[in-house]
């Protein structure tokens, strides 16, 4: 049964990577959050794939909630044609707040927050500390070698099978969006 999503949070990188596609796919993204209705909630900077996801989003007319530390406002240029943008003491205030505000995660290309990002909402979804789901958007082979290293955590007894499948991947935002409507946290097998 499908679960409607009100708000999703993308994480995604500060910087624009090395690929056209990576902005391409963000935009998309952003579009594609507009058109359904979803709001997103992102890391509130003005540039990189953040600024291409918000302003794509916006554009299209969504609505948008960008979360930021004060010492980030203006190392990532804090986008300042947000209705909505939220100005935390630290990366943990601004973890906490994002994941309050979204029923669901995607990441796009992105750096270390972006993965570590990743990572924590997969392992609070293992505990059970959330039953949201956690998607990741394929584009350019870009996370190939990191699913590749989810396969070899789980081959080498450190991720079971199930909790492998808790990560929801595609290339194409509407079709994870409908993955990420139709996760059934239950029936993954959580801790």
């Amino acid at each position: 049964m499908a679960v409607p999503l009100a708000s999703i949070c993308v994480y995604c990188g500060s910087s624009a990577g090395a690929r056209p596609q990576y902005r391409a796919l963000a935009e998309e993204l952003g579009t594609v959050l507009a058109s359904r209705g979803i709001r997103l909630v992102y890391g509130g900077g003005r540039v990189g794939l953040m600024g291409a996801v918000a302003d794509a989003c916006l554009a299209a007319g969504g609505s948008v909630v960008g979360v930021i530390p004060q010492a980030l406002v203006a190392r990532e240029l804090a986008h300042d044609s947000l209705e909505n943008l939220e100005i935390v003491r630290d990366m943990h205030e601004r973890k906490m707040r994002m994941a309050e505000l979204s029923d669901a995660f995607i990441a796009l290309p992105g750096g270390w927050g972006t993965l570590e990002e990743l990572t924590e909402m997969l392992t609070w979804l293992q505990l059970g500390l959330h039953k949201k789901p956690v998607g990741l958007l394929e584009v350019a082979g870009y996370f190939e070698h990191f699913l590749a290293f989810a396969r070899h955590m789980n081959s080498e007894g450190f991720v079971r099978h199930e909790h492998t499948r808790l990560l929801c991947v595609d290339k194409h935002p509407g079709d994870l969006l409908a993955q990420l409507e139709n996760f059934d946290a239950l029936g993954v097998g959580l801790l």
